[in-house]
């Protein structure tokens, strides 16, 4: 009877190892935004922390298994390293930066909202997103995806309709980048 158990257990055991998911890739997420009448300076290494954009990709990712560097982690690199401190970072600043956090990919980007006129016969202002980013693999340097989303609001307070724009963005993005991952991660590069 105790061999029995055993044999059930180890069995188990065996089959739970190999339908055991791989472990999720690592990335950094430096995604400038700029938003209606925000301050220019809204960027991913700033002092203060505005992004919607970066909240809103990151929190998809997490519920998909990946793992995010938070900026804290980023921002003790970056109080090491002061050349990563610009708004544009460079594919090759980006890989060193994604090497120093043992990150697997950085996600790099721009996000800008920006409002038109009203919407007919309202008070609302309508109010529109678009997003660029792209993939880099810091394994080898190479882009493996470039990203466009676009969001659009319409709300009686511009700043908030670009708020809301911002996120329906970001949502959408997230969506493309955990597909460009899958991708990857599934073999197909």
């Amino acid at each position: 009877m105790k061999k029995f158990i055993l044999m059930v257990f180890v069995l188990l055991l065996c089959f739970s190892i190999s339908y055991a998911q791989p472990p999720k890739s690592k990335l950094i997420i430096l995604i400038s935004e700029q938003n209606i009448a925000g301050p220019q300076r809204a960027w991913w290494a700033s002092e203060v922390d505005l992004s919607l954009t970066e909240a809103t990709i990151s929190q998809r990712l997490l519920e998909q298994g990946y793992i995010v560097v938070e900026p804290k982690d980023v921002g003790n690199v970056l109080a090491k390293e002061k050349a990563f401190k610009v708004v544009d970072l460079s594919e090759a600043k980006s890989v060193q930066l994604g090497n120093l956090s043992k990150a697997d990919y950085v996600v790099t980007g721009k996000a800008i909202a920006s409002s038109a006129g009203n919407v007919p016969q309202s008070n609302l202002r309508s109010c529109f997103a678009n997003i660029t980013a792209k993939v880099i693999r810091v394994k080898d340097g190479k882009v493996i995806a470039y990203l466009d989303a676009t969001g659009n609001s319409a709300h009686l307070d511009v700043i908030t309709g670009g708020k809301e724009a911002l996120v329906n963005a970001a949502g959408e993005l997230a969506g493309k980048l955990i597909e460009a991952l899958t991708k990857q991660e599934g073999g197909g590069n």
